[in-house]
């Protein structure tokens, strides 16, 4: 008779709750962060000084800060890809944005024994076969891989080896799903807002990342598109090494440069004023960089890189910019293409005619009850999809009752325009954080039109036309 094995079986039974488990500890929490604030906001509603509300409002958000960055930090997967995308300055409070930026590529490590088990596996050689150096401990982990940096034997140049969680898509499908249920809620009962196709589109998006082949090809794709389309390419993009790319294993060169967020240290540390001339080149650079390189692949190409957090930024020598991580990316259909270069001439122009002309062949459906609908549409795609703060604004509060979001119920909104939505919004974060207030419409509107000639919906006329206008507006305004 063969000896049972109660180890086996306790992994499986483990195995099989965990979903549950996870789901559990999800509802508890969010259920306790949203009563938590439902209650303060009959508490503050009682207080009629404008200065203590605010006092108010900020101990409320520090404390459900910490409560999210407990729930992030200790479920992990895809939590630390929701910190990324609530945790900036522009769309979060400033309590909750100190909190999750210390979350990004802050998820637990696999330890290197079961690396080395999906490597061999994944590459079919035994690491000491292929590598003459392997650093045991990763450059950094994120939600779904980590990346350790590495050496092939008989070469002399460092690479990148991204290796794969074990385990890890099941546990964010379960995530997912729970959001979408959240979502559905919210949306019902506060945020008048599409949350749920958002949170589908994030459900497609995140399954494609489990599939580092895919990776591999975007990431050569969009390389090529941009080397292609420039003299110099205005963002470094990892060469993949194509004879060691599996689903689970991917190998890449390696960028030296810094994370965008030391960025600041870095300066202080090479003794540059922060506020000075230098650093402020040094940073429009980055951004005209990050700005040039996104509205091409947006705009011209329509296959975009579609993660641009802080985390996968590298500053290199020269303020060059890296962009890392072809996880998520997007192919946006010639339609919706042309329609957002048609919305971004919109935003640019300050022309609420074409903004609400847009809406409509973007399949954005909106419900609105106020007198001047149209420029509480323009308004609200400035929201959505400009990095442009308002005069006097240091922060904006999508949510906030005067926002158009609360004006104007957008009850459809296209899933595959949720990664165009996300990049500005994190193009916007980026901004905010380097202290510089710019408009990526403004940026983007050659290349938008350039994109509707080709198309054919513009003509000589109008570009001559357009033209003129700009250098009206630049000389008298």
């Amino acid at each position: 008779m063969p000896l049972i094995d109660f180890k086996d079986i306790q992994e499986k039974l483990s195995s099989q709750f965990r979903p549950w488990q996870r789901s559990f500890q999800f509802w508890v929490r969010a259920a306790d962060i949203y009563t938590g604030y439902k209650v303060f906001q009959l508490r503050v509603s009682l207080v009629k000084d404008v200065e203590k509300q605010e006092a108010m409002w900020e101990r409320q958000h520090e404390f459900a800060a910490d409560k999210i960055y407990a729930m992030c930090s200790d479920l992990g997967g895809f939590f630390l890809k929701i910190a990324q995308i609530i945790g900036k300055p522009d769309l979060a409070p400033e309590a909750w944005v100190r909190r999750l930026v210390t979350l990004c590529d802050r998820a637990p490590a696999t330890p290197f024994d079961t690396v080395k088990l999906v490597l061999e596996k994944e590459l079919g050689r035994s690491i000491e076969d292929i590598f003459e150096r392997f650093d045991m401990e990763p450059l950094g982990s994120a939600s779904i891989a980590q990346v350790h940096r590495a050496r092939l034997k008989g070469d002399k140049s460092d690479i990148v080896v991204k290796v794969q969680h074990p385990g890890i898509q099941d546990l964010m499908i379960t995530d997912i799903h729970n959001l979408q249920a959240f979502a559905l809620y919210m949306q019902k009962t506060d945020i008048k807002f599409d949350l749920f196709s958002v949170t589908k589109e994030m459900e497609k998006q995140i399954g494609y990342e489990f599939d580092f082949k895919r990776e591999a090809n975007a990431m050569e794709r969009i390389r090529q598109f941009l080397y292609e389309n420039n003299k110099a390419s205005p963002v470094v993009v990892p060469r993949v090494l194509k004879d060691m790319v599996s689903r689970r294993a991917l190998v890449m060169e390696y960028i030296d440069g810094i994370p965008i967020l030391n960025l600041g240290d870095e300066i202080a540390q090479r003794g540059i004023n922060p506020g000075g001339k230098i650093a402020a080149a040094a940073k429009q650079n980055i951004l005209k960089s990050l700005t040039l390189a996104y509205g091409q692949m947006i705009l011209k190409s329509g296959f975009f890189h579609a993660d641009p957090h802080p985390g996968n930024i590298l500053i290199c020598k020269g303020s060059k910019v890296a962009l890392l991580d072809y996880g998520q990316v997007k192919d946006l259909p010639d339609k919706l293409r042309l329609g957002y270069a048609n919305l971004v001439l919109a935003i640019a122009d300050h022309d609420p005619v074409r903004a609400a002309e847009s809406y409509r062949e973007l399949g954005i459906d909106t419900v609105s009850k106020c007198k001047n609908e149209q420029q509480e549409l323009l308004r609200l795609a400035e929201t959505m999809f400009d990095t442009k703060l308002p005069p006097g604004v240091s922060m904006l509060q999508p949510f906030s009752e005067d926002s158009s979001i609360k004006k104007i119920s957008v009850e459809a909104f296209p899933e595959e325009l949720f990664s165009v939505l996300r990049t500005v919004h994190l193009l916007r974060g980026l901004s905010v954080g380097l202290g510089i207030n710019y408009s990526c419409a403004e940026q983007w509107r050659p290349i938008a039109e350039e994109a509707l000639y080709l198309a054919g919906r513009l003509k000589d006329t109008d570009l001559k036309t357009r033209s003129r206008r700009r250098r009206f507006y630049r000389r008298f305004l």
